[in-house]
């Protein structure tokens, strides 16, 4: 199983379009998993995803960062 980890914040409205766009796209294959990380319960993590968020990072640490196409997020997980 893949797991791919979608950075993000709890009141950003990018953040849910891009959670909707994986629920739609993404969760299909069995094999995928989406893990969902808060940037501002972490200093670090906000200084690094605060103004590129929603950025969802593959498990080869590779990262997708908003705004990204439903062909552009089905690639992105199939890779």
């Amino acid at each position: 199983m893949k797991t791919f980890i979608l950075y993000g914040t709890r009141f950003c409205h990018l953040c849910e379009l891009a959670q909707g766009m994986i629920d739609d796209v993404g969760l299909a294959a069995d094999d995928v998993q989406i893990e969902t990380v808060d940037i501002s319960d972490s200093d670090i993590l906000f200084e690094r995803y605060g103004i590129r968020i929603p950025v969802l990072q593959h498990t080869d640490l590779r990262e997708l960062e908003w705004p990204f196409t439903a062909v552009q997020l089905r690639l992105f997980l199939n890779s």
